[in-house]
């Protein structure tokens, strides 16, 4: 491979690895209502996690409601939360600790 070949490479590399982690993050609103298994990537505070989804998109949720508490889990968690209009109504820790 060429000098010149091998920097073309890392420029497209660089170019589209920043656009192809864009292009996994959703808006939370845009999840359809449903129950869902999630990954917990961080605790933002006690109403905002953010989370990878099993099809591989990344989203920040938010509690829907007062009794839902995010300080209870801790990153790389397990959780299945029920989603409507893009917060989080109830979830329970499919983890053990």
């Amino acid at each position: 491979m060429s000098k010149t070949s091998r920097l073309f490479a890392f420029l497209c590399l660089g170019v589209l690895t920043p656009a192809a982690a864009l292009a996994a993050s959703i808006d939370a609103s845009l999840i359809p209502d449903g129950t869902y298994s999630v990954k917990v990537e961080k605790i933002l505070d006690a109403s905002h996690i953010a989370v990878a989804m099993d099809n591989g998109s990344e989203t920040t949720l938010t509690a829907g409601r007062p009794t839902v508490d995010f300080s209870k889990i801790k990153a790389n968690d397990q959780i299945k939360c029920s989603i409507i209009k893009g917060s989080v109504m109830v979830y329970i820790d499919l983890t053990t600790h």
